[in-house]
């Protein structure tokens, strides 16, 4: 991988409690509901947002779907406002980086596709910390996080959740699959930031597209935002943005 993608993010443990009987798509629905009342209504404006996935070895089919979708994400918060987002993944061994922050979908999708997966371990911690720094330096609305392991501290990881609640930094977890101790962390780690978690199925490129359009338009606009997706949205977007009346 090229070095010019980003800078080394510093090592920090920090990562739920999600329905085990639930499907997918209710989890969606849930999720999106949960996102509807996080924050109250902001004028539209800048949004930041921080993309984070990881990137270890059995994660690149997922990371090739985020490839085709992310641009989704810059075209649905262009209609309420402005977003910056930036990339942030692991792999390897001890490998955690950030790239720049981008305004569109070809700088985006220039960044992911030097790209590739490889083998390691979860490093969530590490991203919950850097979500923490970015802060700091300027507002961040939103943390977006994809994955579907993980290998950590769960108190470590709630503890690094909780600080991202106190700052009003939401992480809007999405979990591929149904590992059981993932969705333990992921849930977690969403009800502590106060954001919120949902599962998707495996290679499901539709459910994770509608997930990433609903969290950019929050990131973009706040809850207002998420209404006016509902009343523009068409097909299976309309469906499961309906849930949130």
């Amino acid at each position: 991988m090229t070095r010019d993608t980003g800078k080394d993010v510093e090592r920090q443990k920090a990562g739920g409690n999600p329905s085990p009987t639930a499907s997918p798509r209710a989890e969606i629905d849930a999720f999106l509901q949960k996102a509807q009342t996080l924050a109250a209504a902001r004028p539209a404006g800048h949004g930041r947002l921080i993309f984070a996935l990881d990137a270890t070895m059995s994660r690149q089919p997922t990371w090739d779907i985020a490839c085709a979708l992310q641009a989704d994400m810059f075209r649905e918060a262009a209609a309420i406002g402005t977003l910056d987002i930036q990339l942030v993944y692991f792999r390897g061994f001890g490998e955690c980086r950030a790239s720049r922050w981008v305004s569109d979908g070809q700088a985006l999708a220039s960044l992911m596709g030097r790209i590739d997966c490889r083998g390691g371990h979860t490093q969530i911690g590490k991203v919950l910390a850097h979500a923490r720094r970015e802060n700091e330096q300027q507002r961040i609305q939103a943390l977006v996080y994809v994955g579907d392991a993980m290998e950590e501290s769960l108190d470590d990881l709630c503890a690094a959740a909780g600080e991202l609640g106190l700052l009003g930094v939401p992480a809007f977890v999405f979990q591929e699959g149904d590992d059981p101790v993932a969705a333990r962390a992921f849930g977690e780690v969403a009800r502590l930031s106060g954001g919120a978690y949902c599962r998707f199925t495996p290679g499901s490129a539709k459910e994770l597209a509608d997930l990433l359009r609903a969290v950019a338009a929050y990131a973009a606009g706040g809850r207002k935002a998420m209404q006016a997706l509902l009343q523009s949205s068409g097909g299976a977007a309309a469906k499961l943005l309906a849930q949130l009346r």
